[in-house]
């Protein structure tokens, strides 16, 4: 009897590890985005394409892509309404124009902060990079892609663009994205970060 019993806890416990699938990704940021994305709690991914999800599609991490930019800061604007996918118009505000070389080209780009997220714990320093390039609409999301950074110390910002994500409007309607405006387009292919959908 003992032996069976063993035995059942032995195959219980291997199914279940097997159940449990490592998750995939190349990097600590990818294997995160994955993880959110498997998550039914987290996930903008309708019910049908969640179920068979396994990993998004990503460029190879590559090192070009993180960029020391020239920060500088424009405290004078005012906040506006940024338009979105839907009718929603939510409050934001230029903070500052990040300047940066990629492969011989200099490229300058607003950044901002969104107004009403400053007030929640965690994201008072939190600033928005939203940009186009000349993968929108071919390898990547058609609308753009985004960026996060945090507020620099000093006069130089680093951005990743190796963790460019795409709106949660490329996976589902329902959600409410910001439009990246189109003086943040960089006439350049940004192969690095998220990849298009493919359902």
């Amino acid at each position: 009897m003992k032996i069976i019993l063993y035995f059942l806890v032995f195959v219980t416990t291997l199914s279940c590890a097997q159940d449990k699938q490592p998750l995939l990704g190349e990097t600590d940021w990818q294997r995160k985005m994955n993880a959110d994305f498997k998550d039914a709690s987290k996930s903008p991914l309708k019910d049908k394409d969640r179920k068979g999800f396994k990993t998004l599609d990503f460029f190879k991490f590559d090192s070009i892509y993180v960029i020391k930019a020239a920060f500088k800061r424009t405290p004078e604007e005012k906040p506006f309404k940024m338009k979105t996918t839907t009718g929603r118009l939510p409050d934001y505000v230029k903070y500052g124009v990040v300047e940066f070389q990629l492969k011989g080209k200099t490229h300058q780009l607003n950044i901002y902060q969104n107004i009403e997220l400053l007030a929640k714990p965690g994201f008072e320093d939190y600033l928005f990079l939203p940009f186009l390039d000349d993968t929108n609409g071919d390898m990547t999301y058609g609308g753009g892609r985004y960026v996060e950074s945090r507020i620099p110390e000093g006069k130089e910002l680093i951005i990743d663009f190796n963790k460019a994500y795409n709106p949660y409007c490329a996976y589902n309607e329902k959600y409410s994205c910001p439009i990246v405006p189109r003086e943040n387009y960089i006439d350049q292919n940004i192969e690095a970060g998220v990849k298009a959908f493919k359902k």
